[in-house]
């Protein structure tokens, strides 16, 4: 599989994901949780040499089909680690009966995918340090030491991951959640507060409440903001 297919398939099946979690109404810590699983983890260990001892019929041959179930998956299992009671597995095989086309999965494909994805992991599903638990936190903070702060959205700031997922760029930036929390808030502040309110500084802010190295978030912000109006 070459490089370039592989980032043109994972921008879809991100997509994909994206939407199946609108499309079952799940809050943001799954759908990010269910992100961090599949197209951070995953889906990388796949497009090498990850599935050349695979056994399971979903992973020989590698089905773009097969990966949309894998998403699905994930979505399932962050639910499970996130939501009381957890989604059903009824509910996601009634989403991909609607909008897996090539193939039909029954309720023992997805019981076998969920441990096939979890093998992959070598169950590893730990959710600590995801970027959105942190620029949620770096938000609420930022309203309670500036007004301006309330004209930060989550919702700005979710957007720009989104972003920043569906164009597979999350693995370039090689850098630590901390720091991409950082430069997402910095990102979202630039974009959505008006310039004539623009004057809180915001940089230095968030490089004494989380310590990352000022320069490196420049960076980031400036690639993120290249993304958003490349969009």
């Amino acid at each position: 599989m070459k490089k370039e297919v592989c980032f043109c398939l994972l921008a879809r099946l991100v997509e994909f994901l994206i939407q199946s979690a609108q499309d079952l109404q799940v809050s943001p810590i799954v759908k990010y949780s269910a992100l961090s699983l599949f197209a951070d983890r995953f889906y990388p260990s796949l497009t090498g040499e990850g599935t050349k001892d695979a056994k399971s019929w979903l992973l020989q041959p590698l089905r773009e089909s097969n990966l949309q179930l894998f998403a699905l998956v994930a979505i399932w299992i962050s639910s499970k680690i996130h939501d009381s009671p957890s989604l059903s597995v009824k509910s996601f095989k009634s989403l991909a009966d609607n909008i897996i086309k090539e193939q039909h999965f029954t309720t023992k494909d997805f019981l076998e995918a969920e441990l096939v994805l979890m093998e992959v992991l070598k169950f590893e599903i730990g959710m600590k340090s995801i970027p959105f638990r942190f620029f949620e936190d770096l938000l609420l903070k930022f309203s309670e030491v500036a007004r301006v702060g309330k004209q930060l959205s989550l919702e700005a700031c979710m957007d720009i991951m989104d972003l920043v997922y569906e164009k597979g760029k999350i693995s370039s930036f090689n850098c630590s959640s901390h720091h991409l929390a950082a430069s997402i808030v910095v990102a979202a502040y630039a974009i959505t507060v008006p310039l004539q309110q623009s004057e809180f500084p915001i940089l230095l802010w968030v490089k004494f409440v989380t310590s990352c190295k000022e320069e490196d978030i420049v960076v980031t912000v400036k690639n993120i903001l290249m993304y958003v109006f490349e969009a």
